[in-house]
């Protein structure tokens, strides 16, 4: 049994450090939105591929992008932020008002992403997970709650096709 528990229990999660992260995040985000303290967060990436099957079928590396995503369930608008993965800084805030938006959808195939059109010249992808193992890559973040929070906001709220 000792054998089999080892092996099928996943990794433990490290409180202090998602905690840690939380808190930097949300200093990050409430720095460059305003009113960001009304907007809840998750931690999520975005993979920037100019041709998304080309990439895949070649094997063509891609260049991951982190995101702090807040959300307003009042105002029905979502806040991509872009940052490093040591949340040492971040950029310009992108808005994404429903009533703006072409379209919204959750995609299941190839990646679980959160897919959101806000005009015919491009769309954003935001996948997010309860946490990430590698930390060179993404942000170390339990979110299990706040992720399962926005997905039912984005599906019976913010998404429509």
């Amino acid at each position: 049994m000792g054998i089999f528990s080892k092996l099928f229990k996943g990794p433990e999660i490290d409180m202090e450090k998602s905690s840690a992260n939380a808190k930097r995040m949300r200093a990050l985000f409430d720095h460059v939105v305003e009113g960001g303290n009304n907007y809840r967060l998750i931690f999520g990436y975005t993979e920037d591929v100019s041709r998304f099957n080309y990439g895949f079928v070649h094997g063509s590396k891609t260049k991951i992008g982190n995101l702090i995503v807040g959300w307003n369930e009042a105002e029905e608008t979502i806040v991509a932020v872009p940052t490093v993965p040591d949340l040492s800084g971040c950029g310009d805030p992108t808005y994404y008002r429903r009533a703006d938006i072409l379209k919204a959808y959750r995609n299941k195939y190839p990646t679980d992403a959160f897919v959101i059109y806000p005009d015919k010249r491009g769309y954003i992808a935001i996948n997010a997970y309860d946490w990430l193992e590698d930390e060179s890559l993404y942000v170390y973040v339990s979110q299990d709650e706040e992720l399962a929070a926005f997905t039912d906001f984005f599906m019976n709220r913010f998404a429509k096709k």
